[in-house]
C-alpha cells in the first residue's frame, strides 16, 4: 500500500494538506481513489488520486469506465491502513 507521504501529490498545499486531484480544485481531500492500469501495473499495485466530496463521483466514473478503479475509501481510513501496514 502507499504510505501517507505518497498522498502529498504535486499541487498539494505547501503546509502538507492533501488536496483534491481534480483539475483546478484546491479543496481539501476527503476520499482516496485507489486504481491501477492493468496494462502497466501489476495487479497488487495501487496508484491513488485524492478527491473532495464534490469531485469524488466524477473522478470515480473517469477511472471506472476505463476499468482502473479498485477502491474508494475515506482519507482517514486509507491513512489508518497505511499506518497498520508499516
Amino acid at each position: 500500500m502507499n504510505s501517507p507521504d505518497s498522498l502529498l501529490f504535486p499541487g498539494s498545499a505547501e503546509d502538507g494538506a492533501a488536496v483534491c486531484s481534480a483539475k483546478g480544485c484546491r479543496s481539501d481531500a476527503v476520499w482516496v481513489l485507489a486504481w491501477n492500469n492493468p496494462k502497466l501495473h501489476t495487479p497488487e499495485r495501487r496508484k491513488t488520486w485524492l478527491a473532495c466530496d464534490e469531485h469524488r463521483e466524477h473522478l470515480s466514473q473517469f477511472l471506472g469506465v476505463r476499468g482502473f478503479l479498485k477502491d474508494v475509501v475515506t482519507l482517514a481510513e486509507w491513512e489508518g491502513r497505511s499506518a497498520s501496514d508499516g
